[in-house]
């Protein structure tokens, strides 16, 4: 369970500032980011505008809701500037993902605070932290690495000659096996060689002479021994990377297909062109067509890193908005405000989300005109992907001949199944260390069984808006117990799912819409836990 923290908010969009700043960001950027995670944690309390103006320096109520308006995406996934981070490795990445979680628990004091408030922060902060987890090894292959490691360990064979380059065994749990006897050449595959698994995992081993790993250290220059080594920057994740991440997700698997497709194309034409060969120019923009809360955005992430590795875009991010973030007031104001947008995707991936809004009036055109414009003048370092339900983006697609010559590609994203779901609610809850029994996916079934499945069917968003209600009535379950045991804390039972106010509950203020397409890590988790 997230406790509130003891923070205020200005005090943890402080430390955000100056976690940004440490990472090479645009520090205001970061700030706005915080105060919109922050907003969409909040926003179910009464009275939390208030505190929330205060705190931020923006009095004015409608500047709250519009800001928990965009931040509702990051609930459920890890901002843009940090999916930037994570996307580059950076090792500022962590510092960065920790100060947003703490904005996440501040958020908590703000107004009044209910069970929903305290559920939006456990699974927000849950999201920032697991972008950190890299996807596991499938587990269809992990017991079958390790059953082979203890087999070596059994074998008196000289080894030199087997061939492991092909296995990566970063990820695995090596503590429990003793590999001080083997002789491999080159050492594993995935480990640094010089390190030997141990209680605390992998540690290098002692060297004669040399004192042991962790011991104190003399010097006759005390100031340099407190320097601390200037780490190399790491790479970016490559293009094998990427994809096992995009094969990690839950369902999915036309998309999947799709997007292997294109990076077959992709890769092809950018051989051809490096061998001097004429090759045709392949539009890399997209249309992608589905219901809320399908991975339309996870995906679009993905790609952005995918075309990066394929050295199609310099820095690969993700930049997603929707009309309120492209349209000014007056005329004149939208194409800059449009262009403002473009330019800060450049390098990247600019996700227009409900895109189809921007028909129907001068203003959308306006901003679909300057958007048409920058595709031209930005066409070998921008990517745009466009997203919305199938049939209204069909037509805006259609009425747009600027557009039209511009996206041939339309990816279809389908609705999750029952059994899909399941497993993302169970990841969700691994991601926040929440523990769900029998009873629980059993009461989760039993509402699916229950609920329409229309176009405003929420899918992973459902699944997420089910746990944040449950760990709020978890939290309230827990009220009068001075100190529970950590069993208590993550232990959600079936009752938590119940719909409706539990008894004495406070009611819970909503301005939320019934339907917004969410992104993902936690939306479709692609680690376990995480």
């Amino acid at each position: 369970m997230t406790e509130p923290s003891t923070r205020t908010l200005a005090d943890a969009l402080d430390a955000l500032r100056n976690a940004a700043e440490a990472a090479s960001l645009e520090q205001q950027a970061a700030v706005r980011e915080g105060e919109a995670l922050a907003a969409a944690v909040a926003e179910s309390a009464e009275q939390a505008y208030l505190d929330w103006g205060e705190q931020t320096g923006h009095p004015d109520p409608q500047a709250f809701f519009d800001a928990a308006h965009r931040g509702r995406r990051w609930r459920a996934a890890p901002t843009a500037l940090l999916g930037q981070l994570v996307l580059n490795r950076s090792p500022q990445a962590a510092n960065y993902a920790e100060a947003l979680a703490e904005v996440c628990r501040a958020a908590q004091t703000l107004g009044e605070p209910n069970p929903r408030t305290a559920g939006n922060a456990a699974v927000a902060a849950a999201a920032q932290l697991a972008a950190l987890t890299p996807p596991p090894m499938p587990a269809t292959t992990r017991p079958e690495v390790a059953a082979m490691l203890r087999a070596l360990n059994q074998s008196s064979r000289d080894l030199s000659s087997l061939d492991l380059s092909s296995l990566d065994l970063s990820s695995l749990d090596l503590s429990s096996l003793d590999l001080s006897s083997l002789d491999l050449p080159g050492g594993l595959p995935g480990i640094t060689p010089g390190l030997r698994p141990g209680p605390a995992g992998l540690q290098p081993e002692p060297v004669e002479g040399q004192p042991p790993p962790g011991a104190a250290t003399s010097s006759a220059h005390p100031a340099e021994a407190q320097q601390p080594a200037t780490k190399p920057e790491p790479k970016p994740k490559t293009l094998d990377e990427l994809l096992a991440e995009l094969d990690a997700l839950v369902g999915l698997t036309a998309v999947k297909a799709e997007i292997h497709r294109q990076v077959a194309v992709l890769r092809v034409e950018t051989l051809r062109s490096k061998a001097g060969l004429k090759s045709p120019t392949i539009t890399r923009h997209l249309v992608f067509v589905g219901n809320p809360g399908t991975g339309k955005t996870t995906v679009a992430r993905l790609v952005g890193g995918i075309y990066r590795a394929l050295g199609l875009l310099s820095k690969g991010q993700l930049i997603e908005v929707d009309r309120s973030e492209l349209v000014a007031g007056y005329l004149g104001q939208t194409a800059i405000k449009t262009a403002e947008v473009v330019a800060s995707a450049a390098g990247g991936v600019l996700f227009v989300d409900e895109a189809y809004s921007l028909a129907g009036d001068q203003y959308g055109q306006e901003s679909v005109d300057t958007l048409v414009k920058e595709m031209e003048d930005r066409r070998d370092d921008l990517v745009l992907i466009v997203a919305g339900y199938p049939d209204p983006m069909a037509i805006f697609i259609a009425q747009n001949p600027g557009l039209a010559s511009r996206f041939r590609t339309t990816i279809e994203f389908d609705d999750y199944t029952d059994e899909e779901l399941v497993r993302i609610l169970q990841q969700m809850a691994q991601a926040a260390d929440y523990d769900l029994d029998d009873g629980c996916v059993g009461r989760f079934e039993a509402i699916l069984a229950t609920t329409p499945r229309g176009p405003m069917f929420g899918n992973a968003r459902f699944a997420r808006n089910l746990l944040e209600a449950a760990i709020g009535k978890h939290a309230w379950r827990l009220r009068d117990i001075d100190e529970p045991t950590v069993e208590q804390l993550r232990k959600l039972i079936a009752d938590d799912f119940d719909e409706g106010e539990t008894e004495n509950e406070p009611p819970v203020m909503s301005h939320e819409p019934a339907a917004e397409d969410e992104s993902a890590k936690l939306e479709e988790p692609t680690s376990e836990p995480g």
